[in-house]
């Protein structure tokens, strides 16, 4: 008994010791020598002017709200109060029947119908992710948004199309996952490249 109980003892430190400390500090520093933007949260900066330092604004991994006309907008969010919350991810598990969600969806349907005017509205826009932080939206989400950010940038609509077209990631190795839009490298880009003229 009493060797077992050593034994057991024993054991328990030596896995405790490889598996909670040795294994996950080896996988760390791989991490961060082979993955280092990766395992860091891809996390995207705003250069300073002059020496001002940069700034963090946001990650490729994680959705932001944008509800301003000129921006495209993400997936509604059920993570925490407000939605977009990292530290409270969670999608809203309200059945197809709960008069909640229903009424939540009709109000998004006429906002979106009213602000857009472009035809039938993409499912992604109205429904949340399972997260509730999923920074994509589908190429058709973002297509719809397109009259009314170029019209508010007083921009051409095609030439807001092909910049939409080439933040379109495909899927991976052509068959993994969908085609789908980086709402926040998207709206960057359009900050960027055609700015709002005051």
């Amino acid at each position: 008994m009493k060797k077992n109980l050593i034994t057991a003892v024993l054991y328990t430190i030596a896995t405790t010791l490889l598996l909670g400390v040795v294994y996950p500090l080896v996988i760390t520093g791989l991490a961060q020598l082979f993955f280092k933007d990766k395992a860091n949260g891809q996390l995207i900066q705003k250069r300073g002017e002059g020496a001002t330092p940069q700034t963090i604004i946001g990650s490729r991994l994680i959705a932001q709200p944008f509800t301003g006309a000129q921006y495209f907008h993400p997936r509604p969010s059920a993570a925490g109060t407000n939605g977009y919350d990292a530290s409270n991810s969670s999608g809203s598990n309200l059945g197809p029947i709960n008069q909640k969600l229903v009424d939540r969806v009709k109000t998004d349907v006429a906002a979106l119908q009213a602000e857009n005017h472009s035809g039938p509205i993409p499912i992604d826009l109205v429904t949340t992710s399972g997260s509730g932080l999923d920074p994509h939206i589908t190429p058709a989400a973002a297509q719809f948004q397109i009259a009314r950010v170029a019209t508010v940038r007083n921009m051409d609509v095609k030439t807001l199309a092909a910049l939409v077209a080439e933040h379109t990631e495909q899927r991976l190795f052509g068959i993994l996952g969908e085609p789908r839009v980086n709402v926040l490298e998207l709206n960057l880009a359009v900050d960027e490249k055609y700015p709002i003229k005051k």
